[in-house]
């Protein structure tokens, strides 16, 4: 298995460019997988922003869900692979669960965000590139004040618990600071 690394932090701090530079310094036949969707304009624009920072030879897949399924079936040579973002994967996941499946106590968004999740880590624990997933860490800020937003919140904390469990290097990122949380995410006090 290649080495799993996990970046994960607030918002605006700074975890996809970290992402893209230690890609950069870590492998040279880089797989970039999208997971955000152009659904409004201001999406559209931060996709282009992200596009146009990239290296013009890497190659991007555009995968809004399905990820495991995906890579199963045509994976791309690559020595590295960058996931930015699971917040995005998780979110989309979330929002196709339609208003009858959903239930407040998480039902069946969170029988398909576990389901995506255990077959990522399982593609990834059989791959031999590295990988290099980008996550948001949303469960230092407000409660959501609607049950969509808290279920979306906890989903995102579970995953983003399996992903550093599984991970060889976890770092947070803190105003464009890498901090290794590695050595925690190893050690007998981390919680799954």
């Amino acid at each position: 298995m290649g080495k799993l690394t996990l970046l994960i932090g607030g918002a605006r701090s700074g975890k996809s460019t970290c992402a893209e530079k230690l890609a950069s310094e870590r492998g040279n036949d880089i797989l970039y997988i999208a997971t955000a969707q152009a659904l409004d304009p201001e999406m559209a624009a931060r996709i282009e922003k992200h596009k146009g920072r990239r290296p013009q030879n890497w190659r991007a897949l555009e995968i809004p869900h399905g990820i495991a399924d995906a890579l199963r079936d045509n994976t791309p040579p690559a020595d590295l692979i960058l996931l930015d973002c699971l917040t995005m994967l998780v979110s989309n996941l979330v929002l196709t669960v339609t208003d009858e499946e959903f239930e407040p106590d998480k039902g069946r968004a969170e029988e398909i965000v576990a389901d995506e999740i255990e077959s990522l880590l399982a593609i990834i624990k059989k791959s031999r590139v590295d990988w290099i997933i980008v996550s948001n860490e949303v469960g230092m800020g407000l409660v959501p004040a609607y049950p969509l937003g808290r279920v979306y919140r906890d989903l995102l904390g579970w995953a983003n618990r399996k992903v550093a469990a599984a991970a060889d290097e976890v770092y947070l990122l803190v105003a464009g600071l890498m901090l290794p949380l590695h050595q925690l995410a190893s050690s007998s006090h981390s919680f799954v």
